[in-house]
């Protein structure tokens, strides 16, 4: 029995070490969409980047499902008022999505749709108009990228495999204390 368990832990490991050693995707550009360089949405925020277009929500998560793969990749439904704690506190939102890989980063997407503005009465709306280089846009997008280092990865792993091995230890030395006791 110890033989077999020395083995699916091994096994288990090198899957485990494979999976966290290898690299994250790629994000390209929003096909249709313009690329902002405006201030936070260029090198202001770290892994920020901002796109101006039409395109509507289902087109954008489709385009990341489709260009943002990886191993267990999960995807997440946040409300819309999440993005200010994770982008900045001034953004707009109309929907906040998230991808994430477990243990190794997350891609959140921020959609801002002027015309459907929840927080803005709909008579109130042309005000937060989205023009940019003079050219009026119906969405905008911005992403982020949050990563994890190897060695945080590496770590996660070994405190995680350290506290399964401390419960079923505790759990054991329990079972052998009751049977004796």
């Amino acid at each position: 029995m110890k033989k077999i368990s020395l083995f699916v832990f091994l096994v288990f490991n090198l899957f485990a070490l494979a999976y966290l050693l290898s690299p994250t995707p790629t994000l390209k550009n929003l096909p249709n969409a313009v690329k902002s360089n405006l201030p936070g949405d260029t090198t202001q925020l770290k892994n920020v980047s901002g796109y101006f277009g039409n395109l509507s929500r289902t087109e954008v998560i489709n385009f990341y499902k489709a260009n943002y793969n990886g191993l267990f990749r999960i995807q997440l439904n946040h409300p819309p008022e999440r993005a200010k704690d994770i982008i900045v506190d001034t953004i707009p939102s109309y929907y906040l999505e998230e991808f994430v890989l477990p243990f190794k980063e997350s891609l959140f997407i921020n959609g801002y749709e002027w015309q459907n503005d929840v927080f803005t009465k709909p008579e109130k709306r042309i005000k937060n108009k989205l023009v940019y280089n003079n050219i009026e846009y119906q969405t905008k997008i911005t992403t982020k990228v949050i990563t994890t280092s190897i060695p945080q990865r590496l770590i996660t792993l070994a405190a995680i495999e350290l506290a399964i091995i401390s419960i079923i230890l505790i759990y054991k030395s329990l079972l052998t204390k009751k049977r004796h006791g």
